[in-house]
């Protein structure tokens, strides 16, 4: 997946997903984003600041597993600066 982030006087950590149709059929491209959301949902927690973020499916992804999926999300979280050091305290 891609990652970009939006920073600005109005952003709130909000999602954006996309899947374009280099990610497959219909069914396929609503997967993909069904999974985005699941994932980011899982691990918002890890986040921080304000900004706005945009995932974008590429072709692979509904035939990652789903551990790698979430873990590609929280990599591209860190290369952007937006992970949080720390532990979850709730949960």
């Amino acid at each position: 997946m891609i990652m970009w982030i939006r920073d600005g006087a109005d952003s709130s950590m909000r999602l954006a997903v996309a899947a374009g149709r280099a990610a497959g059929g219909a069914a396929q491209r609503n997967r993909a984003k069904r999974r985005m959301r699941e994932a980011f949902r899982l691990n918002r927690w890890r986040f921080r600041g304000k900004c706005d973020v945009v995932l974008v499916a590429r072709s692979g992804l509904n035939g990652a597993a789903w551990e790698d999926l979430q873990a590609e999300l929280v990599g591209l979280a860190g290369r952007a600066g937006i992970l949080q050091s720390g532990k979850r305290e709730n949960g």
